[in-house]
Order: C-alpha cells, then structure tokens, then sequence
C-alpha cells in the first residue's frame, strides 16, 4: 500500500463544510462551488489519504470511522492556518505578538479576572505572559522591561523612568482568627497592645523598597512570600495582620476571621498606579489595557464574597 499523499488546505475545508452542512449540496451553497466541484474534491482527498472517508450508501453522506478520525485532525491543521494567518493580519498592523503585565499582589483577583475576560475578546491574537509580585517588586519587572505594563500599589519609590497613573485602591483592614487573644480585645485596640502579638507581613523582593515597612506595627513579625500564606497562617490563629478586603469577607461572613477595630481608625486605602516605562512605546493591546486598568470599576461583585 502506497504512502499518503500530501492534502491541500482547499480539500480539508471542503471535508470540513461537507460535514459541517450536511452534505455535498449544502456545502456548495455555503462555499459558492457546483455540487460537482465539492464530490471531485472530497474524491481527491480520498484518494491522496488512501482512505473512504464519507459513507455515500445513503441519501446523506456519513463519516467513516476514518473520516470520524481525520475529521478532528482537519479542524486542528484548518484551526491553525487561520490562527497564524489572524497573527500575521496584527503584527502587519503593529499589534504585539505577546504582552508581559506583572499586577501587585493585592489586586482583587476578580476584578483582573474581568479586566483580562475583555483583553481576550478584543486581542484574541495577542499571548499574555501575567506575573504577580508584592510592593515594589512590581515596579522593578518594569523598569527592567521584563514586564512591559504593571499594576503596581506603594509605588512612591518607583524609579523617575517609570511613569504612574492612578488607577484606585483596594481596602485593607486588620483581622485575626476569633481563637487570637486579639480577638477578645475591646475595641478599639491600642497600638501598643497590637505591638504586643506577632504580626504576618508580606515580603518585598525588591530592592527599590528594601529595609521600608508599610503598615508593619508589630514588635515580632514573620516575613511570609505570598499572601495565600499569610493567609492560612492567619485562618491558623498564627498572627494578626492587615488583608485585602476582597479576600477575607468571606472568612469574615463565615467567621474563621474577625475584623480588628483599631485605635488608628478604619481600615487603610492601598493606592494603586499602572505603570509603564516612559522610554518604551506601549503597542495598541498594552495601551488598550493600560486605560482598561485605569477606567476599571473596582467594585466587588457579590459572588465574590
């Protein structure tokens, strides 16, 4: 038995249309073709695969359990034609091939979720590399253009290259688990009795806000790397520290945590800026996400809590 053939990109649209209209006459209507053109080419493809690849016996032409096979190899190859040809439509327009961001570790996951949901309707072409850091670590993938856009909060120390536009807040507030001795403390609580309990602070990895601390109060604190971790540890009863509030109502609702009323007042407002490189021109996908971040309604929805 000879080797298969080499089928054109013309023949598995056709093997395509066939199945997907319902037979040879339906997919010459669809494809402006003569019912005669659509039976030779599916005829050629046949014979190039060495294989029967439709059931002709009766009124409707069926797969068989080849064409059943090769049918989902045809939609990937065609799939894939059309994707790079989409690709090269874009970067013939100046549109990026890929866009880094790199987003501060307190942005509400649900709003970015939101944010990135209309990216991809509007630049399905463009591949996203998404990188999340803590404080200035943020601004520090920017400014070494590992990341071209970046959602960044405490950017006060941001290097004069980097140009910021404000772009909201997140709330903080205090919790700890109802089990912590702070929990039983009457409201509002001294600095000086939060000073006494160990406090679970976020790290910073970068050395633009090295030896700085932002809303460190305690005496004893654990430098934890992630904010899932410090997270557990507060869920744990380990500490007390201050939280997004996006994620911890539902541990407020659900009463794993509680909200510590402060001697300081309410909870605290986490600026955040989107930040560029001035030097660097944003492509049309970076600048449309920029403003995107910038106009964003941060407000929770329900289903978030």
């Amino acid at each position: 038995m000879r080797d298969p053939g080499h089928p054109t990109l013309d023949q598995l649209r056709v093997f395509i249309a066939v199945i997907d209209h319902g037979g040879f006459a339906h997919a010459a209507r669809a494809l402006h073709r003569t019912q005669s053109v659509i039976s030779y080419t599916i005829a050629n493809l046949e014979e190039q695969l060495n294989l029967t690849l439709l059931d002709r016996s009766t009124r409707k032409p069926t797969l068989t359990e080849a064409g059943k096979t090769l049918l989902a190899d045809a939609r990937a190859v065609t799939s894939r034609v059309d994707g790079m040809r989409s690709r090269a439509k874009a970067l013939g327009m100046g549109l990026e091939a890929e866009l880094s961001i790199v987003v501060d570790v307190m942005f509400p996951a649900c709003v970015l979720v939101r944010a990135l949901e209309h990216f991809q309707r509007e630049f399905p072409t463009v591949s996203l590399r998404l990188h999340t850091e803590a404080l200035g670590a943020v601004a520090q993938m920017v400014a070494d253009r590992r990341c071209q856009l970046g959602v960044a909060g405490m950017a006060a120390n941001a290097p004069v290259i980097i140009e910021r536009h404000a772009a909201g807040f997140v709330k903080m507030m205090p919790v700890c688990s109802p089990l912590h001795p702070l929990s039983r403390e009457a409201a509002p609580i001294p600095t000086s009795i939060l000073r006494e309990h160990l406090q679970l602070v976020v790290t910073d990895r970068s050395p633009l806000t090295e030896g700085r601390d932002f809303g460190v109060l305690g005496l004893r604190d654990w430098r934890l790397g992630d904010l899932g971790s410090k997270h557990a540890l507060l869920v744990g009863g380990l500490g007390w520290g201050n939280m997004p509030e996006h994620t911890v109502m539902r541990d407020l609702a659900e009463g794993r945590l509680v909200r510590l009323h402060t001697q300081e007042g309410r909870e605290l407002e986490y600026p955040l800026f989107v930040i560029h490189r001035g030097d660097d021109e944003l492509g049309p996908a970076g600048k449309w996400l920029r403003q995107k971040f910038i106009d964003l309604d941060h407000t929770l929805p329900q289903d978030a809590f």
